[in-house]
């Protein structure tokens, strides 16, 4: 059986979305368990009248919520009762439970996790993986994508290998092609940092590098896995779905501008309706933070009970796929056979 807590709170549809996407995860997945978190009350609200096998779930109190304009440091400290933190000290002292997923504050996330939960010994600094669909039919991940502004070469390497096990454990990839991101696709292009990391790139263990990659080429499906820093991997994500976004508005506006784009668009519609799919971000889970001793997964603070599902999902296969214990042995591995590489 596979434990995971669900922080109920925190988001901008929360606890509903939470709470139905926790019963479409438990009908979906014979051997998951669920604990939930939050205000007992609200919650139990959101179960009346449902079928769900009450065997598999369970609640925790947790009056407090922390929202994601407060300062995370002060209110992981202040919000001892919240859903967030209740969630976090419940996976760092019950052994059975294997993960978290929320759609709460990204910052209180990351602080809590890296300091209560705890990084897997050896990792540097834990990092985000958004996934991100392809123009190709399939997806791409990018790590860093936030959880670290300033980076060394050991640090990249490190995601490099936490993404490519990440997604072959809950994606099924082999031997996923990991580019680095810079500014062009030249081994010599780049900063100090990019060019003394690709040299290293080339020889590591378990991770299929396929060289440097220009942002350009995020989508195109040509790479699986994009390492970076977090201050460019935020750039490259938000900017990438921002583009996107705009595009879509433009391509509305151009369809409603005059009777004879209508028309076609509603002979297309079926096509129109797949694109949509295509690009909402609901339908491909939450980031990952990777590194970690325990599975936590952040989705989008606007996720409904699908996205919230997804996400449920993830950990599920993560967990299932023992990602843990096996980044645990491929970091050891890397840090052995790299010790003069500065931190």
């Amino acid at each position: 059986m596979i434990k995971l807590c669900i922080d109920c709170f925190g988001g901008d549809n929360s606890p509903g979305a939470n709470v139905a996407g926790a019963l479409l995860a438990l009908r979906e997945i014979p051997d998951l368990e669920l604990v939930l978190t939050g205000d007992e009350e609200l919650i139990k609200k959101e179960l009346e009248g449902r079928d769900y096998d009450r065997g598999r779930l369970s609640i925790i109190h947790a009056p407090e919520v922390i929202s994601c304009d407060e300062v995370p440091t002060v209110a992981i400290k202040q919000k001892k009762e919240s859903s967030l933190m209740k969630a976090i000290e419940l996976v760092r002292e019950d052994e059975s439970v294997h993960g978290i997923v929320t759609i709460g504050s990204t910052g209180a996330l990351v602080a809590a996790a890296t300091l209560r939960v705890g990084r897997i010994p050896g990792v540097k600094r834990p990092a985000f993986c958004p996934i991100l669909p392809t123009m190709k039919g399939g997806i791409v991940g990018v790590c860093d994508s936030g959880a670290n502004v300033d980076v060394s070469v050991r640090m990249l390497c490190q995601f490099a290998i936490m993404g490519s096990l990440y997604l072959n454990c809950a994606y099924g990839m082999e031997a996923p092609r990991a580019a680095l991101l810079n500014i062009g696709v030249e081994e010599t292009k780049g900063d100090e940092l990019r060019k003394s990391a690709y040299p290293v790139f080339r020889g590591l263990d378990g991770v299929n590098f396929a060289g440097n990659m220009e942002a350009r080429e995020l989508l195109s499906g040509d790479y699986d896995l994009v390492v970076c820093d977090g201050f460019s991997g935020n750039v490259l994500v938000k900017s990438t779905e921002g583009a996107c976004l705009e595009m879509l508005k433009k391509l509305k506006r151009d369809i409603y501008s005059r009777t004879i784009n209508k028309v076609g668009a509603f002979l297309m519609k079926k096509m129109f309706d797949e694109e949509k799919r295509f690009m909402d971000y609901r339908n491909y889970g939450g980031s990952v933070l990777l590194g970690l001793k325990k599975i936590v997964v952040k989705g989008h603070g606007s996720s409904n009970d699908v996205a919230v599902e997804k996400c449920i999902e993830q950990a599920y296969r993560m967990q299932t796929a023992d990602l843990t214990e096996r980044t645990s042995r491929e970091i050891e591995s890397f840090n052995a056979s790299h010790e003069d590489l500065p931190n």
